[in-house]
């Protein structure tokens, strides 16, 4: 199969994906989700640029349905910055990937300050954590690189989390009062891991 029927056939799987509907999740810990039958799917990750290993991004296949929403300017910047701090902490892409998705279901990758009355305790920032949980202070937790970095940092001491659903592996460190909305963002986080790891 040359190069272009390929790039062809797993565009137009991403694009049934697409158009199969898909919503966004809660923006925060307040919000609702209903519950998702967890069983993996298949799905090919776009990967133009070179070196990104495919099988890192999702390993076991995604679990539920995927929702997926456009990023502005300030949403692609926390992406880079997300990526870039993971490199920094010495991870590979999969953390990448765990790190945007769990980004993703909790702020959307907007840098989020105190919402007040919407807010979720005192959460705060890509990951929505916590100063009063020990997350650092304000300034800290809206930092991208900071908050990358100490969620990855929790990240790390999850035993076998390299080897576990990304739905898994981000409750262990969130502790969300929805554990299973991290997996619908798999797919997307993948997708922009292949797109910037490089």
């Amino acid at each position: 199969m040359t190069t272009t029927m390929l790039r062809k056939s797993i565009l137009g799987i991403a694009g049934l994906a697409f158009a199969g509907g898909l919503a966004a999740g809660p923006l925060n810990h307040a919000d609702t989700t209903a519950a998702v039958d967890a069983k993996p799917i298949a799905v090919a990750v776009q990967a133009d640029k070179p070196g990104v290993d495919k099988g890192k991004l999702i390993p076991h296949g995604v679990q539920g349905k995927q929702s997926r929403i456009d990023l502005n300017d300030e949403q692609t910047r926390n992406v880079k910055a997300i990526i870039a701090a993971t490199k920094k902490s010495g991870l590979d892409e999969r953390a990448a990937v765990i790190s945007i998705a769990t980004a993703l279901q909790e702020s959307k990758l907007e840098n989020l300050g105190h919402l007040g009355d919407r807010n979720d305790h005192d959460s705060q920032g890509l990951f929505q954590q916590r100063p009063s949980s020990g997350w650092g202070t304000v300034e800290q937790i809206t930092d991208p690189e900071y908050s990358t970095m100490a969620f990855q940092k929790g990240l790390k001491q999850v035993d076998g989390w390299q080897d576990m659903p990304l739905t898994e592996a981000a409750q262990t460190v969130q502790v969300s009062a929805y554990p299973d909305a991290y997996a619908q963002w798999e797919k997307q986080a993948a997708d922009l891991v292949a797109k910037h790891w490089n």
